[in-house]
């Protein structure tokens, strides 16, 4: 785990870290919800959303703002390990899944089937299965494992036929908190359907880092920035030259391949650019390498095994402190020690629905989330019998501390 100076130093950067602006002071395990802001992303947003320049004018401002982009787009491609393709940004994570499904289901080849899985968040899953039907196409969905709340290639492989023409793969899990093999699957996939066009949910991932596109084998990856340090009001997509090349919504005699759609956000941009500068300096402390890239990928392991150390306290105890585990009456969903696991717990407690409990905690200065068998994560909760869950989300910026004051107050509430 972190040092303490370094834990100091990284949640410096970070705003709202301790307090809450209406609440005040609270721990913050809602992460999956929205990771906490960069500091240097709030200046950037603030400073681009004041400039009245439009890209492509004849200005010095104008030139800026384009200087802006490509220099982000460049950020960005390193922090994907994606040298080829598209980067671009879109209204949100979401919306960006439906553009990249929708066009590589109208572009297939007639005929085939569209493959997914019942772990995939309705982003995706609602996507295939409104063009999959317009298409004509069958939308088959690969079971998840129940018991661990991940999918494999071994469940895929019953599933793959030469006819596949989409495949999408969800990265990790924001009900379970668990991630996915995405090139194990992608592998799998290629040797049976070697033209099918990949398409991979990253939301979840990305602020825990280590995401290696050129690594993959996929046609298309897609993030949603307030869940990577950001802010909201867009997404940002990776695509393919094979996925650039096919039809899309576009201006007639504008750029070709083009996916962006009007001017432009600089500001949303520029904020990646403070996100992966994020990710390079903690990369930086962690280890001695000259290389940006290589940084990145420190930086990926130091988050990675930090918030292990986190979860494995929240669910074995910490000092004088049971864990969930050792908590009566405590459901861990996808078990107990599961190595697929990324800083996020999901329970449910007999006795006690998620909602009170949720409540219970925050009038406790702690912040969680229901989870409820709804469109969003009944696919999860339903197999399991569950009608909700509380989804307790970490990220390296939370301290041991303030695991400790989670379990306590589990210990109370359960005691009440």
């Amino acid at each position: 785990m972190f040092s303490d100076t370094l834990l100091a130093d990284v949640r410096d950067r970070f705003a709202h870290v301790d307090s809450c602006p209406k609440a005040g002071p609270r721990v913050f395990f809602e992460n999956a919800g929205g990771a906490l802001t960069l500091k240097s992303a709030v200046e950037t947003s603030t400073y681009f959303a004041a400039i009245p320049d439009n890209q492509g004018r004849d200005n010095e401002m104008a030139h800026d703002l384009v200087d802006t982009i490509n220099r982000a787009k460049d950020d960005m491609r390193v922090f994907f390990n994606a040298p080829e393709g598209d980067i671009f940004v879109g209204e949100s994570g979401t919306e960006l899944l439906f553009r990249l499904i929708t066009n590589a289901i109208l572009g297939a080849e007639d005929g085939g089937v569209v493959l997914g899985s019942t772990l995939e968040h309705p982003a995706t899953r609602s996507a295939c299965t409104r063009w999959a039907n317009i298409a004509g196409k069958p939308y088959v969905q690969v079971p998840h494992n129940d018991a661990t709340g991940t999918v494999t290639a071994a469940d895929f492989e019953p599933h793959l036929t030469p006819d596949i023409r989409v495949a999408t793969i969800l990265h990790t899990s924001p009900v379970t908190g668990m991630t996915v093999d995405v090139a194990g699957i992608a592998i799998a996939i290629r040797a049976v359907a070697p033209k099918a066009l990949i398409i991979v949910d990253g939301i979840q991932h990305a602020s825990h880092g280590r995401i290696d596109i050129a690594g993959y084998d996929i046609d298309g990856y897609v993030i949603s920035p307030y869940k990577v340090f950001s802010r909201h009001g867009y997404g940002v997509a990776w695509t393919s030259p094979t996925l650039n090349a096919m039809e899309h919504n576009a201006l007639i005699g504008g750029p070709e391949g083009n996916w962006e759609m009007g001017t432009r956000d600089t500001g949303a941009y520029a904020t990646m650019s403070d996100v992966i500068g994020y990710f390079d300096w903690l990369g930086g402390q962690v280890s001695d390498s000259d290389d940006r890239r290589t940084r990145i990928e420190a930086a990926g392991a130091a988050i990675h095994a930090h918030e292990q150390g986190l979860t494995d306290a929240m669910l074995h105890g910490t000092g004088n402190l049971a864990g969930l585990a050792d908590l009566e009456g405590v459901l861990i969903i996808g078990g107990i020690d599961n190595p697929a696991r990324e800083g996020l717990v999901s329970i449910a407690v007999d006795g006690l629905s998620s909602p009170d409990l949720v409540t219970a905690l925050r009038s406790r200065g702690i912040r969680t989330h229901t989870r409820k068998a709804d469109h969003y994560s009944g696919n999860i909760l339903d197999p399991l019998g569950l009608p909700d869950a509380v989804r307790v989300s970490m990220c390296h910026y939370n301290s041991l501390d303030e695991v400790k004051t989670f379990l306590a107050a589990m210990r109370e509430i359960l005691d009440d």
